[in-house]
């Protein structure tokens, strides 16, 4: 029986993550306590998102979530504390950012949040977070006119991905007499394990008790994997194994690793490592 064998949930977009034995799945992606996965973002001073596709140390901020705040590490660095509660969203101050191809209203951090990421990843930034009144739908080309929501995420507000999928990868990179990459290279939300390599690809939904996903789009690569989450540094690509039989046409030849899901049942629902799930395929 397939299961689930992990849920990791990330913040800030493109730091650290935090693993979790339970979340909250919600229309948006996960939540824990009052948190959102991709609740928070790094902007450079023209609002425009940072990720680590350009800024490989952010992989070594690290989150921690405790009572009332996220505490932040990064290496060198003294801890910063964030604080949990909403700001008020009639006077806290906002920006404008803009992720990817969307422009949407956030509050703009303290400076004091911006002094400290600024140093963490050696260059000017602040950190914003997702506003109470902002909204970013989700492209409904991939979801047959579903409509819903994400925050701060590439597209969607859940990535999956299989254990065997990995499993498939590190196999050929270890036949090319590479060194096998973990998961969190990929960064995903939930992971299945009890499944085929990449049957992912090809469900049509998937049901976590009362909750049921729906993964819709092949979720395409840059060189992020390349990124040593561990270190912060890139090192040897995979996307060259994975251009070798990871193509996919209907994205003009883009290099897929799990899929993007939305969710279209259930909001609410508890989820938990070790869980069963119910794999229905698309054909």
């Amino acid at each position: 029986m397939p299961t689930l064998s992990a849920l990791n949930l990330y913040p800030i977009k493109s730091c650290a993550g935090i693993a979790l034995q339970e979340a909250t799945l919600t229309a948006e992606g996960l939540m824990t306590g009052q948190i959102y996965d991709r609740e928070w973002m790094v902007v450079d001073l023209d609002g425009r998102q940072l990720t680590q596709r350009e800024h490989p140390r952010m992989a070594l901020i690290t989150p921690h979530l405790k009572a009332d705040t996220l505490e932040l590490r990064a290496p060198g660095m003294l801890r910063l504390e964030i604080p949990l509660g909403l700001p008020d969203p009639d006077t806290a101050p906002t920006l404008t950012v803009q992720v990817w191809d969307d422009t949407v209203l956030a509050y703009d951090c303290d400076d004091l949040t911006a002094a400290w990421f600024t140093n963490a990843i050696d260059v000017p930034c602040r950190l914003v977070r997702f506003h109470a009144r902002a909204t970013r739908p989700v492209s409904t080309k991939w979801t047959g006119g579903f409509q819903t929501h994400t925050l701060f995420s590439d597209g969607y507000p859940v990535l999956v991905a299989g254990t065997a999928s990995l499993a498939d990868v590190n196999e050929r990179l270890r036949k090319a007499g590479r060194e096998a990459i973990p998961m969190n290279r990929f960064r995903p939300n939930v992971v299945i394990d009890g499944i085929e390599a990449f049957e992912e690809d090809y469900a049509e939904s998937l049901q976590i008790g009362d909750a049921v996903l729906k993964p819709v789009k092949p979720c395409s690569r840059c060189p992020m994997p390349s990124v040593d989450q561990a270190t912060g540094q890139f090192g040897p690509d995979p996307l060259d194994i994975l251009q070798s039989y990871r193509a996919k046409p209907e994205l003009d030849g883009a290099i897929c690793f799990g899929m993007n899901a939305i969710v279209t049942a259930g909001g609410g629902a508890r989820l938990r490592v070790g869980q069963e799930i119910v794999v229905s395929l698309a054909f």
